[in-house]
């Protein structure tokens, strides 16, 4: 089985965002790669519905079965593209994981959350001085350099558009709930993992990938062997 990875909102490089737990899962004997997604990173930007095609062609490079893992953002995309023959199971880290018609933007209060902002271009980033208090309080210095470093602006299209599709009724689905991350409070997500087939708790902040690869890896294990 593969595991293929897809980041969350504004950012670029995911392969560099998810290598420390490619690392442990290679060791272990599972290959791994992470997706781009049109909406971060192509020109002009992509939307939602492009992100999930991306995910769809890197399914289609091979039969072999998947692992299909969303970070935040990531949720809607993955719930969007995963129905595809390759999928074994949805796993969502930290994640929206919407029903179809739902929207990123649905999840909120209505109001642009104090870490958005807009550009009046079409694109969107996230303020940079509450990056690492919110979503990387666990970073060292040099990762978070690293980190920052790859901050991008995204199509705000995405937040509003609807997913047409929810593979998660269909697929077998993994939410882990990190109850130590900043940004998206634990009580948000144990009220999106409630969707999901089976829901981990870890004692992690917003990127388990980048600061406890050991721990998230341990879970995609399971899910593979589950």
């Amino acid at each position: 089985m593969r595991t293929l990875f897809v980041h969350g909102a504004f950012v670029r490089d995911g392969a560099w965002w998810w290598q420390p737990t490619a690392e442990v899962l290679a060791r272990r004997g599972l290959r791994s790669s992470a997706a781009m997604l049109p909406s971060c990173e192509s020109e002009p930007r992509g939307d939602l519905y492009a992100d999930a095609a991306a995910v769809r062609a890197l399914l289609d490079t091979s039969a072999e079965p998947a692992l299909l893992v969303g970070h935040s953002y990531g949720g809607m995309v993955i719930t969007e593209a995963g129905d595809h023959p390759a999928v074994r199971r949805l796993v969502y880290v930290t994640s929206f994981l919407p029903d179809t018609g739902e929207t990123l933007a649905g999840f909120g209060t209505g109001e642009p959350p104090a870490w958005h902002v807009s550009h009046g271009d079409g694109t969107a980033s996230v303020r940079e001085e509450l990056v690492r208090p919110l979503f990387a309080q666990d970073f060292d210095d040099a990762t978070y350099a690293a980190a920052a470093d790859r901050l991008t602006r995204q199509n705000e299209a995405v937040f509003g558009q609807p997913v047409t599709r929810a593979a998660w009724r269909e697929i077998p689905s993994t939410y882990v709930v990190c109850g130590e991350d900043r940004a998206t409070p634990p009580e948000t997500q144990r009220a999106q993992a409630a969707r999901a087939t089976d829901v981990v708790e870890l004692p992690v902040a917003h990127h388990p990938f980048v600061t406890r690869p050991d721990l998230l890896a341990d879970v995609l294990l399971g899910a593979v062997d589950g």
